[in-house]
């Protein structure tokens, strides 16, 4: 599961061989420093940049580009080494040397202010994201430290920093405490200014039948000087080059020797198959990621995956013109995003944080408006000689109207931004697609099981006490990173209204199948499995759906005989699978392994558990996630007292969501209470069968 870091924000890191992809609409600088526990770096020796590209464990780019691709090897650093910090610059963002050589004669942006908002993502070997972060705020910054991995108490983070500098490369330097900070930034710029020296040849056109590849001269571009190829006009862009640059010694024009790469050398010409593939967005791909397109005539091979995206996403749609004197009509899918659903996934959460941050303001001006009139009528009181009288009353009035007059500005603030957001929403609800609409929504009628993975899913609504018809979605990202417990419990009431407990178990039941339900169908066929522990039975009407549908692995497991067969099958599974990553080898499980995502949901628990079961489960908790194994629990925690503080660690592990309305979460923002309402099909609704019945027929067809 992708992160999606903010300025300030941290993530664990579970590799040490990464790959750090930058993005930007325009050519930047990128480098790295390596600093002490301070940050400090000690020697330009420590400063990985176009000039000098490798140090030990890290590798970057030798030219200012828009897209780059940074290898680092935590494993490798030296044990001095405390923080790899990435930077980013303008090429023109420092005067010195690089001007005098004719650097940024062009006329190129001088201020990240004027440019696209870069993207930075941190990817594994296999191109899967680990982490991202757009640097959005700059503004007359012309240098940035991007990010940081950082090491913990023997474990490596990546943290989100944003801090940029207006005196460019220079100044951020000197603030990691380097005494030659203005000579290094001349000698970097200088090295960007020379970079085409350094330009790799293309590859020679081959025809299918002639699959010989020989060397050539480097050609020069328009932008280097040399002519356009034949039949274009206008500027051509830069031809693809190795990710990191190299080039083998002996080959017209090449820079000769290198220094090692952490990930290895590559020969000119060959597709480099054991560096780091960027990740495809929109789930599974057939494709063979090295499959080089078909050249055109003249032209050069194409070695790229055809769905590779190493630009920046395309614009989101522009809004219909306003009308004079009122807002700009909300558009669906006005966010950042490679695809429409990544689109709205990110519209979702803006207004999310958009409804937190003006409710918080409000809430902030009340909380003023109050101890301002405090204060004044305290003023009043303290006075003998004000305290009765026309002259107290007055007193009383005035500070009482001032409060009223800041309340009430307050509250027409909210109410233009609530209802801006709630003219949003109305535009945006009816476009979801099936993972994040309600079961209401009429998309689901259309229904056929994908052939993609979505990004999130929607898990219910959430809302707030000064916006109470304003319902936003609560998505969350796939694979799911944490477990989910359905609370059965009577504290799960907001109102207190269900003091049933038979009710209200019933009710978390047909909770946790409407989520089910929701996962295994917005999953292409035979990728996502799930079983069913119900030791009593209890669950068997709730259940009904996926039992006669066909959609489970096998029959609800009952008794403490069938909870021991399942818990004892999926720890095998996840033992078996983390040998299989951890010794390198996932290629090496048994023939016939069920490869897809699995979950199991959990009713009644603890009943028909014993200790070993118990730590079966905490097992799976903890370890599960990260292989594909997802556990659903419906419990009631009061009834797991019993075993005291060693399922704690058991409920923090797990996402807490409630039958009915409950207002448990809190945003990363401010803190607000949210009130979370489940996704509950309507009552009398076949959608959930009609859903289950399409599934249940493209797993046949799958088998």
């Amino acid at each position: 599961m992708t992160a999606e870091l903010v300025r300030g924000q941290n993530h664990p890191l579970s590799q040490t061989r990464l790959e750090i992809r930058i993005s930007a609409g325009t050519p930047i600088v990128a480098g790295a420093t390596l600093g002490d526990e301070q940050g400090r770096i000690h020697g330009v020796e420590r400063v990985a940049h176009p000039g000098t590209p490798t140090l030990p464990g890290l590798e970057v780019s030798r030219q200012a580009a828009a897209d780059h691709r940074l290898a680092v090897d935590l494993d490798a650093m030296p044990e001095a080494v405390h923080r790899v910090s990435v930077l980013l610059a303008l090429p023109v963002g420092d005067g010195g040397a690089a001007r005098a050589n004719g650097a940024g004669s062009g006329g190129g942006p001088t201020r990240f202010g004027a440019v696209a908002a870069p993207f930075v993502a941190v990817t594994g070997l296999d191109g899967t994201e680990v982490a991202t972060y757009t640097l959005t705020g700059l503004e007359a910054e012309s240098a940035v430290i991007a990010l940081e991995l950082y090491r913990r108490q023997g474990a490596w983070k990546v943290r989100a920093i944003g801090q940029g500098y207006a005196g460019g490369l220079a100044d951020l330097f000197t603030d990691q405490g380097l005494s030659q900070a203005h000579q290094l930034a001349g000698d970097i710029l200088d090295a960007v200014a020379q970079g085409v020296a350094r330009s790799v040849p293309a590859p020679p056109p081959r025809t299918d039948g002639d699959r010989s590849r020989q060397t050539a001269a480097p050609a020069l571009g328009p932008d280097q000087g040399g002519p356009a190829p034949q039949g274009a006009s206008g500027p051509v862009p830069p031809q693809p080059t190795s990710p990191y640059g190299t080039q083998t010694p002996g080959i017209p024009g090449g820079p000769g020797p290198e220094p090692a790469s952490p990930y290895g050398t590559q020969t000119p010409g060959v597709p480099d198959r054991t560096a780091p593939q960027p990740s495809y967005q929109g789930g599974a791909d057939t494709t063979d990621p090295h499959h080089a397109s078909a050249p055109t005539s003249g032209g050069s091979i194409n070695y790229s995956h055809p769905r590779r995206q190493n630009a920046a996403p395309p614009p989101p749609p522009a809004a219909p013109p306003a009308q004079p004197g009122q807002p700009v009509p909300p558009v669906a899918g006005d966010a950042t995003g490679w695809s429409m659903d990544e689109r709205l996934y990110n519209q979702v959460w803006g207004m999310f944080e958009d409804l937190a941050r003006t409710t918080a303001a409000y809430r902030s001006a009340v909380d003023f408006a109050d101890s301002r009139m405090e204060k004044e009528l305290d003023q009043v009181l303290s006075d003998p000689r004000s305290r009765i009288g026309g002259q107290g009353d007055a007193a009383r009035e005035a500070a009482q109207a001032k409060h009223a007059q800041l309340v009430n500005q307050a509250r027409a603030t909210l109410d233009r931004d609530i209802a801006q957001l709630t003219a949003e929403s109305e535009v945006v609800e009816p476009a979801l697609p099936p993972a994040y609409a309600r079961w209401d929504n009429p998309v689901w009628h259309g229904y056929r099981v994908p052939m993609e993975i979505p990004m999130a899913l929607r898990l219910g609504d959430l809302h707030l006490p000064e916006s109470a018809e304003l319902r936003i979605p609560m998505l969350v990202r796939l694979p799911l990173e944490r477990g989910l417990w359905i609370d059965s419990g009577r504290g799960g009431s907001l109102d207190g209204s269900f003091t049933d407990s038979h009710d209200l178990r019933r009710l978390a039941m047909e909770t946790a199948v409407a989520h089910a339900a929701r996962l295994l169908a917005v999953h292409p066929a035979g990728e996502f499995t799930v079983h069913v522990i119900d030791p009593a039975g209890s669950g068997a009407q709730a259940l009904a759906p996926l039992v006669q549908t066909g959609v489970l692995a096998a029959p609800p497991a009952v008794g403490a005989a069938g909870v021991a067969e399942v818990l004892a099958r999926l720890t095998q599974r996840v033992d078996l699978v983390q040998m299989a990553v951890r010794g390198g080898a996932p290629d090496s499980l048994p023939p016939g392994f069920d490869t897809s995502e699995q979950l199991l949901i959990v009713n009644d628990f603890p009943h028909g558990f014993d200790d070993r079961a118990v730590n079966q489960l905490r097992y799976l908790a903890d370890e599960g996630p990260a292989v594909g194994v997802h556990l659903m629990m419906v419990a009631d925690r009061e009834e797991a007292a019993g075993y005291g503080p060693l399922l704690d660690p058991l409920w923090r592990s797990l996402l807490r969501l409630t039958p009915v309305p409950d207002d448990h979460l809190a945003d990363p923002w401010v803190g607000h209470a949210w009130t979370y309402e489940p996704s509950l099909v309507p009552p009398g609704s076949q959608v959930l069968q009609q859903v289950l019945t399409e599934v249940a027929a493209a797993r046949a067809k799958y088998r």
